[in-house]
């Protein structure tokens, strides 16, 4: 495996052009070409099935914890029984997320982006005290330039981290948990979740510093830059409405003062008002009422442009994850699955035809080497190959290869790969593995008695 952490082990081709590529490498003459096909072929039907495995068990757990299921369960499960199926979905979940090549993004590093400044200029919050569980895995870790409007029509660059695919799996605590946490409050808080619910997101192209805006319970407000933006053009504004409705507050002010019957007269002598109107309800109840239009209307006005930044920074959230969201829920499961299915079979194939056309034996670190270095010579694509995944799935293939002198299949079952006593990697040659794979399949239902 290559030193450079900075490349991943994920391969940015198809899986037919992997095939392609390899028969294209001149090593197989085009009887061994068509077998290679056929070998392939057989491979990625056994592991499309062993992934629809996954994929059923996931579906039969996860459909009491989806948020959007059209069905429910014809038996509601025991309370152990949701224990043990949200166990189920979690195994399930990481065991995938492994084969796809994602890397698993630690619960610090989530929290750390919320202190930071991102693209939407949001101030946000999550209570992390409502999840039960919570997995984040990601592939790509890219730089990437963008123009960003600074002020009117100036536009500057910024370079910006980015996650190419981000994975999100969130397991919210019961409704118990926020029926008390919010049991002090006059309001309840309005939740954009359904508690004991899970919640699985797939996204494409998310900053790092945005990942905040991925979870369901974020709570945004404005900074402090927005606040003065906005509080203070709302005091520049009062100023020139409090001098111009002046007259009528001093109105008011002086009928307040008569209404107290104050012994002390210098205070309303000071006062440069018609008494006389300040003495008479007519004028004054006109004074109040045109105050109360017109400061009403002022905060009226205040209010709405509050609102207005409200929904401006709601459109660049909802902008940010509607046209990045790839899949949701047990949708993106079997999204997940089918990417891994296809990462799992490239790993193999491209394992397996190493071995079988090197000229010498390979150890597992020199084949690592190789498989990377041809891939960096004939596809220009630089990876970080793991070369433990395909040797022991190609291991665990064992069957039965027919005999024959006598037309009998062999009692023991031999692996499709193995290691002699010097530690160098051993395949089997096309036609025996195409029939070892055949038995394998032909074996994978036993149910008759024979």
């Amino acid at each position: 495996m290559t030193a450079n952490n900075s490349l991943e082990a994920f391969i940015p081709m198809r899986r037919t052009d992997i095939i392609n590529l390899c028969i294209d490498d001149g090593k197989l003459n085009q009887e061994q070409a068509t077998v290679f096909r056929e070998v392939c072929e057989m491979i990625t039907a056994f592991y499309h099935f062993r992934f629809h495995q996954s994929l059923e068990l996931f579906k039969d757990n996860y459909l009491v914890f989806d948020p959007h299921a059209e069905i429910q369960p014809y038996i509601e499960p025991e309370l152990d029984q949701y224990e043990q199926m949200k166990a189920n979905i979690f195994r399930a979940f990481e065991s995938v997320l492994a084969r796809t090549n994602y890397r698993k993004l630690s619960i610090e590093k989530i929290k750390h982006a919320l202190d930071k400044k991102s693209l939407i200029n949001l101030k946000t919050e999550i209570d992390f005290d409502d999840f039960e569980d919570l997995y984040c895995y990601y592939r790509g870790n890219t730089t990437k330039t963008i123009n960003q409007k600074k002020y009117f029509f100036w536009n500057s660059e910024k370079q910006i981290d980015v996650f190419e695919r981000i994975v999100l799996l969130i397991g919210f605590k019961g409704k118990g948990y926020f029926e008390a946490k919010n049991s002090g409050k006059k309001k309840k808080d309005e939740l954009n979740f359904t508690p004991g619910k899970i919640y699985l997101y797939f996204y494409k192209n998310i900053p790092q510093l945005d990942i905040d805006l991925l979870f369901p319970n974020l709570k945004s407000s404005m900074t402090l830059k927005d606040k003065l933006l906005f509080g203070i053009p709302a005091i520049g504004a009062a100023i020139p409405l409090l001098l111009k409705t002046l007259p009528n507050l001093l109105v008011v002010f002086v009928a307040i003062l008569f209404a107290l019957n104050l012994r002390d007269p210098s205070l309303i002598q000071s006062i440069d008002v018609d008494h006389n109107k300040a003495r008479n309800i007519m004028p004054v109840l006109v004074a109040t009422l045109s105050l109360g239009m017109a400061f009403g209307g002022f905060a009226m006005q205040q209010y709405n442009q509050y609102k207005s930044k409200q929904v401006k920074f709601q459109k660049n959230v909802t902008d940010t994850l509607f046209f990045k969201n790839l899949a949701n829920h047990s949708s993106a499961f079997q999204l997940l699955v089918d990417i891994a299915e296809e990462e799992e079979c490239k790993e193999i194939i491209l394992a397996y035809y190493h071995l079988l056309t090197s000229p010498q034996p390979l150890t597992p670190q020199q084949l690592d080497s190789k498989i990377e270095q041809w891939m960096e010579e004939k596809a220009q694509i630089k990876i970080n190959f793991d070369i433990q995944g395909p040797l022991q799935n190609l291991a665990e293939i064992r069957g039965k290869i027919a005999n024959h002198s006598n037309d009998k299949p062999d009692q023991s079952l031999i692996p499709l790969l193995s290691y002699d006593a010097h530690g160098y990697c051993q395949v089997l040659p096309l036609t025996q593995t195409r029939a070892l794979i055949d038995y394998v399949w032909d074996h994978i239902f036993e149910y008759a008695e024979c």
